[in-house]
Formats: C-alpha cells, structure tokens, sequence
C-alpha cells in the first residue's frame, strides 16, 4: 500500500485529489495540511511513502517543506507548466512536478512511478524549466564531488543533462543500458543527488550544460 499526505492550503482541492486516490486499491490518504510548517509535524508521527506539496502555502511554501522532509518522495503541485517554484522545489529535492489539473489517471500513476523510486519530471521538461530560469543559476561555481567522477561517468552526467533517455545513452556510448544505470547510479551516489532530475540541475549549476537563455516572449 502506498501511503500518501496531500498539502495544499485548498481545503476543496484536497478533497477531490482525496476521492481520486481513495478509489485505488494500492493507495490510501493517511494524512493532509495546509501548510509546509504542519505537514512536518504530521511526518514526525505518520509513516508516510509519497507526499503531494503545494507550492504556495501560507506558513511555510512547500519549496521550503521540501527541502526539510527526509524519507519521503514529493510531488510539487503547480498551476504553471514553468512555474519558478516548482523549479525550485525540484532543486531542493522533489521527486517532480504535476500540474493541479492533472488528469486522475496521470496523478494515481505519477504517485505509483515515484514510489518506485523514478522520477515524474522527464530530463527534456526539465531542461526547458531551467532554459527559463536560466539567470538564477550560478553556472560554471566549482561543484562539490565533480573531481570524483570518472570521465565516463562525466560523459553520462553531461548526457543526462542533455535530456537523453538511458536507452539513448545507451546507444550513444554503445554499451548495454544495465552499464548507463549503473554508471548513473554511481554519479548521483559521489554527488549526492537523489534522482535524475537533480542530476540535471547539478549540470547546469555546475556549468556542464549551458543554458540557452531565450529572449522572454
């Protein structure tokens, strides 16, 4: 069973994500917030497997409480496809982001995809959000662990960066997609990262990617 808190300062809102989920033999709601702040102290005594945070909350923002939880994997709750916060949320450590009008089905099997441990945020999507932003990012600072990476390892962070698949590393580098997995999970192991998505922040911060900085429409 997967055990899931619901965040959001919209009492209604809650409500309807709450019929959704409870309708799926393998999920329950064992919790909801209203706020970072509270959403915390329900996690000290609540065994809980996936979290759905709102982003704009009074008290404390759910970019904030996701920074703090620990065990747990967040899903950012956004109104905007690119919306900064939710691009925030994903460099303080969500798992990913989902827009509030998301389909039901999308949302049950985003929150079934992230308990397996991946990621809902796609590297392309990504790399659109952080193109967007691309001035709050202090490209090109010294990284912690980037001298630690071997140079194949480099070259599949620069690739994950990129928004290639695993299959299209793979391809690429000519080796099994086993041999990318595993040499991913080494990255994100030496650089501390928690999934995918923040590999390719870590890769843009780190100056190995550089943003295209599009003119605003």
């Amino acid at each position: 069973m997967i055990r899931v808190m619901l965040v959001d300062d919209q009492e209604l809102l809650r409500a309807g994500f709450r019929m959704v989920l409870g309708a799926q033999p393998d999920i329950e709601v064992v919790a909801e917030a209203g706020d970072g702040a509270a959403a915390l102290e329900l996690l000290r005594t609540t065994q809980v497997d996936v979290v759905l945070m709102d982003v704009r909350m009074p008290t404390m923002d759910g970019v904030e409480a996701t920074r703090r939880v620990q065990g747990p994997k967040v899903l950012i709750l956004t109104t905007f496809d690119l919306d900064e916060y939710a691009f925030a949320a994903v460099k303080a450590g969500a798992a990913g982001f989902l827009l509030k009008d998301v389909p039901p089905a999308d949302l049950v099997s985003a929150i079934r995809v992230v308990h397996a441990g991946e990621s809902v945020v796609s590297p392309s999507t990504l790399r659109r959000m952080l193109d967007r932003f691309a001035a709050q990012l202090p490209t090109g600072e010294p990284m912690a662990g980037a001298d630690e990476l071997t140079p194949r390892e480099r070259e599949v962070l620069l690739m994950v960066g990129r928004g290639l698949s695993n299959t299209e590393i793979a391809g690429r580098l000519e080796v099994a997609e086993a041999t990318v997995k595993t040499h991913l999970g080494r990255v994100l192991a030496k650089l501390g990262l928690r999934d995918r998505a923040q590999a390719v922040v870590y890769a843009y911060e780190a100056g190995l990617i550089v943003p295209s900085r599009r003119p605003e429409v």
